[in-house]
Order: structure tokens, then sequence, then C-alpha cells
């Protein structure tokens, strides 16, 4: 394969590190910069016109995909969380279930990717589902947002990019580029390039024009080179093709797997069909001998939106899957914003997309991401009304983030009868996370009056696996058994576990002792603590983190390298009646993103035009998922001015990191000299 930059031996942080950042010394804390008020240079396609936010973007042209180089990637657009395994293994699943999301032409408020403010986005959170999400626009290459990569990943599902062409356009396109050999490959060498550097798990090819028989003859061969080289750049890859050319050329939807499309099936890792397919047509492919023993890379597709003749769809899609399953195939989910896009009220939609999900949860088998500890989770959907911290508001705006997802149930509610003297159970999630011998578990929730709440794990029923001990821990208290009594780990530990209840919230902590111990499920019990009576009861839970007791002996990692480029002065509305002035700058640092959360940024006023005023309060700017932040719109001093920019990390730990561990970087400014 060409791979003319030679990826394969630049160290990822060097590789996404630009010139000029690299241009600013380290032995200095300050940079200086100019105010010019001139347009911003920054690449339009990567940008907001207006705010020099980063967005995501695909690629229209063949000429553009051919010219497609790492050096014009958009760093802000890609991935930084790596594909979680998960159990079972994609590959050990009987029968599979995708996602192709088609919203109203992609790249919507998902595009910002940093997270955008809107009061009525589209989420999905139903990960556990599913287990390939193919992100779908009418684009010749659709670039996945990095925003859906991130949080499908943290799930263990595959997220796929798509290559169509389409009509006359389209038609051209595939005779330039399937002509022979050295067309193809090339075509195919960008895209892997293109998947391995954004960091999204492979390629829908849908190819939706009729093709010469030169280009027909090309295409099973461009499918098996590309197959090849996804394999052997990004493990774990996949390459599927959406049935629609004929072996011969002629463009014509067969809804089957057949003798006429099955060259293309045998030349990639699955086949996607058309939607309008019967129940004898499911029964004629399960016996069709072409399947060769891969049921489960067909994927049998089902429009939710219920276009033209088909079976099931809506609110009734849950049919559809009856009959798909009943044959042992792999299912396709075309456009499931249906539940979005439909309504009118969009303030319901995560009402009406509980219900559809909870529809086909008959058919839909689940997985489990498998986690090393620490294991934390907010509950965290990717969007909300507000933004929060240890139960303190923060931000009182509508927001939308999906890096931000974490496991998602958080809300319970319901009704213990008078009879009823067990607990409520109710399973907040299904994983897969070995434990350490000394786990520390901590629980932050809100419940309702008259109830007790406790967590529940079950592990694996491995025979290895012994429970030794449990043991709520209180502090103030001397540091659990097991762990260093250095003054840092008794700090940490405290932090995790303090008796701090904040607005109503309850913060329980246990050490479990267990060895050879796998965690696959956790529940929350609910109990009556009173005398038996109907008691409805409500519980939120904030946060549930695992900790390997081990690892508080690990010191912290510091933020390192924190530089600042691509500045860009603009004048716009402010708190005052006259335009004032704002900094849109990018940040970078270096940090282990896997230890993190997310990143805090902050900044602070520490000199402006007016020497009597005192420098200003860290402020926060916002929240980073990478080690890459663009700031936009900050309104700031008139120069000249002096402000430092500051990086947090978040670390899953649980504690928080003492401020000598964080990112500094201080900006002075100055007017431009006048000629």
């Amino acid at each position: 394969m060409d791979v003319p930059e030679n990826e394969e031996e630049l160290d990822t942080s060097a590789r996404s590190r630009p010139e000029s950042c690299l241009d600013q010394p380290m032995d200095s804390s300050s940079v200086h910069e100019v105010v010019h008020l001139d347009s911003s240079a920054l690449p339009a396609k990567h940008h907001d016109p207006d705010t020099t936010e980063p967005i995501s973007c695909g690629l229209q042209t063949l000429e553009e995909l051919l010219s497609w180089k790492r050096s014009d990637a958009n760093l802000f657009n890609v991935a930084t969380v790596r594909l979680a395994p998960r159990e079972p293994p994609l590959a050990a699943s009987a029968c599979r279930t995708l996602v192709s999301h088609d919203m109203m032409g992609g790249y919507l408020d998902d595009r910002f990717t940093q997270g955008t403010h809107t009061d009525a986005p589209y989420a999905f959170y139903h990960w556990h589902y599913i287990d390939i999400f193919n992100y779908f626009t009418h684009n010749l290459v659709t670039i996945p947002p990095a925003v859906w990569t991130n949080a499908a990943h943290k799930h263990g599902v595959v997220v796929l990019g798509t290559f169509i062409t389409e009509w006359t356009e389209g038609a051209a396109v595939c005779e330039a580029f399937l002509k022979d050999e050295e067309s193809y490959r090339a075509v195919a060498d960008k895209l892997v390039q293109i998947s391995h550097c954004y960091s999204f798990d492979g390629w829908l090819i849908n190819i939706e024009n009729s093709l010469s028989d030169v280009a027909v003859k090309n295409t099973p061969l461009f499918l098996q080179y590309l197959t090849e080289q996804m394999h052997e750049r990004v493990p774990g890859s996949l390459v599927l093709w959406y049935d629609s050319v004929l072996e011969k050329g002629e463009l014509k939807w067969q809804n089957e797997l057949n003798q006429s499309n099955r060259v293309f099936f045998a030349a990639c890792d699955g086949f996607f069909t058309n939607y309008n397919w019967t129940v004898q047509s499911l029964e004629w492919m399960a016996g069709y001998s072409g399947l060769e023993g891969r049921q489960a890379d067909v994927y049998v597709g089902v429009d939710v939106f219920a276009r033209g003749k088909v079976v099931g769809g809506m609110w009734e899609t849950n049919k559809a899957l009856e009959f798909i399953r009943k044959h042992n195939f792999s299912v396709a989910l075309f456009a499931p914003g249906w539940v979005y896009e439909t309504l009118s009220d969009k303030t319901q939609f995560r009402k009406n997309q509980d219900k559809f999900w909870a529809l086909l949860s008959d058919f839909l088998p689940i997985h489990r991401p498998a986690s090393p500890l620490p294991f934390v989770s907010s509950f965290c959907q990717g969007f909300g009304k507000a933004v929060y911290r240890k139960g303190q508001l923060e931000a009182s705006r509508s927001w939308f983030n999906l890096s931000a997802q974490e496991a998602a149930r958080c809300c319970l509610e319901g009704l213990i009868p008078i009879t009823n003297t067990s607990p409520v159970s109710a399973k907040i999630f299904s994983l897969h996370v070995p434990l350490a011998t000394k786990t520390l578990v901590t629980l932050i929730y809100k419940s309702s009056p008259g109830i007790r709440v406790s967590l529940e794990l079950k592990t694996t029923d491995a025979s290895q696996c012994t429970h030794m001990n449990v043991y709520d821990v209180k502090l103030p208290a001397v540091s659990p058994a097991g762990l260093d009594d250095g003054l840092e780990s008794v700090s940490q530990f405290s932090q995790l576990c303090g008796n701090l209840s904040p607005d109503g919230w309850t913060t329980g902590c246990s050490q479990l002792e267990l060895r050879g111990c796998v965690l696959r499920e956790l529940s929350l019990n609910i109990q009556r603590d009173r005398e038996p009576q109907e008691t409805p009861f409500s519980c939120r839970v904030g946060e549930i983190l695992l900790l390997d007791g081990a690892s508080l002996q690990t010191p912290p990692q510091l933020v390192q390298g924190l530089c600042i480029y691509d500045v860009v002065w603009l004048r716009g509305a402010g708190t005052s009646t006259s335009p004032c002035l704002h900094l849109n700058a990018t940040m970078r640092w270096d940090y282990p993103t896997e230890l993190v959360r997310h990143f805090r940024v902050y900044w602070q006023r520490l000199r402006g035009p007016d020497p009597r005023i005192p420098p200003g309060q860290l402020a926060l700017v916002g929240r980073a998922y990478s080690n890459l932040y663009r700031v936009t719109e900050l309104e700031v001093p008139e120069a000249p001015g002096l402000l430092e920019l500051v990086v947090e990390p978040v670390i899953r730990k649980g504690f928080q990191l003492p401020e000598s561990h964080w990112g500094r970087r201080i900006l002075s400014y100055t007017e431009a000299k006048t000629q």
C-alpha cells in the first residue's frame, strides 16, 4: 500500500503537533500577539466562518479525495477514544445490529467537534443494543464526526464512514476510479489513510449507478483490496457493500443476497440489503448456498421511515426484526432518527426514543463493553439543559456534545407495593470489568425520603472468582487495609469517600476484597426504611466509580507542552454597548487522554490597559475531550493586556489534581502599530 507520509513510524503526539506549536519555546511561559482585526486564514471547511469554531465535514469530489493528505486533516475531528473491547467479541456474535444514521443531509449540530448550544438535539444512547454505527450522508466521502466515533468507541461499537456514488455524476466518478488497478488502488489507499487518520473503523460502499463492463469487473477487486488494507492498518475494521449493482453492471436492487450480487459479498466483510424484502425472500436466502456459513455477514435493511413496500417500519419496526432474527440474519436499521425527525414537539424526543428501542429490545442481543479499572460513569447522555459538576450548577444553558457521553441510565422511579418485603432491583448497565484484589466503589445518588439505596455488583460465575470481604468505608478513619498510609493516599481517598452531601446528594463508599473476579452487571437495590406501606420512590444516580485501590500509589502526571496558536482577533457583541475584543485561539498540550474523562479549560485576566483593575479570577471557558481545544469568542480587555490560559485534567480516578499539575500559558497582546 502507498503510504507516502510514513505514518506508521510517527509518534501520534508529534504527528498532530503543528509547526506553529513547535516553534514556541517550552522554556518560556508566555506568548506575545499583536492584535490585527483581519479575516481568519483558517481552512473554511474546518472552521465556522463567523466564530472559527472547529467543524467536521466530508469530501465532495474524486479530486478532493485523491489529493487528500494527512497534513490537510482536521485535527479537531480526530477521534480520541479507542474502540473498547467487548463481550462477546463482534466476530463471535451470531446476529449483529447495524444502525445507519441518515438525518437531514448530515453534519448538523453534531458537526461542531467541541459541542454546541442547542435546546433539542438528536442523540443516540442505546449503544448496548447495537454493534456497528454508520454515519451516512450523500457526500462522496462521509467522514464521521468525532463526537459520534468517541461515543460509539466508549461502548465497544464499530464506526463506519460512507463512500457513495449516485446518478450521472456518480457514474462518471466510477468510470474514472474503476478503469484500472492503479486507479482503484489509489482511491482505496486514500480511504484507508482517512479512516486511520480520523480513528474510525471502516466503510460502507454504496454504488448507486450503473457500471460499464470494465468498471464492474474491477469493482470486486477494489473491494477486496480495500478490505485487505483496512484489516492490515485498522484492526477490527469492516468494509460492507450495499445491495445495488449487479455483477453485469446493471443498477437493480435485489433486496436479498443472490447469485447476481454475491461476487461483491465474497470480496468484503458483509452485505447490506435494500429494504423491500419479503418474508418469502428471507426464507429463500436462509437456504441459499452462496452464504457459505456467513449468515451473520448479511445485514437485512430496515427503513424505519417505512418508505415503499416494506415489512414493518416506524412503530412496527419490531415486526421486521422478528422475521429477520427468525432466520438468523443480522439487521441494518436505516434512519432510526425517525423518532426525532417526525416529532413536532422535540421535547418528547427522549421519551419516544426510549419507547422505540424498548419495542425492539427482544430482538437485540446486548454486548458488554470491556473496561479496565478505573471504571467511572456520571450517566451523561451527551446533552442537557445545564452543566453540573459534583452536583453543583456550573452553567445554566443548553448544551450538546456526544463526546461527553458515558454509560447512560441514571433515573429510576416506581412504587414499592405494601406486600413487597424484598428490595426492588433495577439493572443500570451490563459491562465486562476485571476487578482488582482491593476494589474501591463509590456511589453518589439522590433519593426520595423513606427508602434505602444500595449498589449490587454481579460478577462472572467463573470458578476462580472468590469474594473475600466487603465493607463500608466511613471517614474520618484510618485509610483502608492494603492501602499505604502516606498522606497523599489518605487525602485522595478522603476526596472520593468524604461524607459530603451537597443539595441532597449522598456519597457511599465500599471496598471489595476479591480474587479473580470480572464484573458483568451493576444494579441498584431500593428498599423501604419504614413501616410497610405503598411507597412511591425516585432515585437519581449522579456517579459510580470503581477504582483499583493500589492505583492510588501511582503519582499523577503533569500537563506538559501547552502552546497557543492560530490566534484570530475579532470584534463582537459583549457586556458593554460598544463592540468588544474577542480572542479566538487553539490550545494544544500533552497528557495521556486514556487517564482523563475530560479537561477543564480556564482563562484569567492578569492585566488590562487600566493598571488599577486587579487581576481576575479563574473563569471556566469549556471542556475539552482531547488534547486540543479552540477558544472562541472569548471577551478580553482591550490591548495592551495580559491573560493566562489554563488546562486542568479531570482524571478517571475521581480526585482533583493539585494546580501544580495543571497546564498554564500566558498570552500578552498589544495593538498593531499604525503607519
